[in-house]
């Protein structure tokens, strides 16, 4: 970040060798936000309050979807949206919901890496539920999980990956208890995985007590 910063200063001179400072600004932009995973994180495991504000979730899952893009794109994953209309708003914290959806849109783009001679679709899902709730369903088309073992991967460090740390289920599943919801995932009858979580929707009043 200290790099990019001197960048941004050295490109708004006179120096005619860079004509691009965006590219630059994303690194600042990127920086910001590793920083910010960072220390919800940390404020997680000290059990500090979860803030609470005012989400957008179809936008909020957006804005993961431009970070995954070329990812996506490398592992030859096509991602699809069903965004309910109408969406009711969700109370919580933005980075902390993001890192959720990109912990299983991710998971979901790797589970389907080894799938050949069928499209590896990704279908994320949103929905009111009643009372007071939206559920976000993130659907994979991978090689799929052993029914018993759909509880034991909220498990800290148990992992299904080679390289994988078993963390970030985990912490995934703690960031959405915290915020009042729930996290769990369900076999599908064909191939692939599903995952589901729930986020109380927000209200004006609990928000100003």
């Amino acid at each position: 970040m200290s790099n990019a910063g001197a960048c941004l200063r050295w490109l708004a001179g006179t120096c005619p060798i860079w004509r691009k400072p965006e590219a630059a600004s994303r690194i600042v932009r990127d920086g910001k936000r590793a920083g910010e995973v960072i220390a919800r994180v940390r404020a997680l495991t000290r059990r500090a309050a979860t803030p609470q504000a005012k989400l957008d979730p179809n936008q909020t899952i957006q804005e993961v979807l431009a970070l995954v893009g070329d990812e996506a794109k490398r592992r030859s994953a096509i991602i699809h949206t069903q965004f309910a209309d109408a969406l009711a708003p969700v109370a919580g914290d933005r980075v902390q919901v993001q890192q959720v959806v990109l912990n299983l849109v991710m998971n979901g783009i790797e589970a389907m890496s080894s799938v050949g001679g069928r499209a590896r679709d990704l279908v994320i899902t949103t929905r009111n539920l009643e009372p007071d709730q939206v559920q976000v369903t993130v659907e994979d088309s991978g090689t799929g999980l052993d029914p018993s073992a759909l509880d034991k991967i909220f498990d800290p460090f148990y992992t299904t990956k080679p390289g994988g740390m078993g963390m970030g289920l985990s912490i995934s599943r703690s960031i959405i208890e915290a915020h009042g919801g729930r996290l769990w995932a369900t076999a599908k009858d064909g191939p692939g995985t599903m995952f589901h979580f729930t986020l109380p929707t927000y209200h004006e009043d609990e928000s100003h007590a």
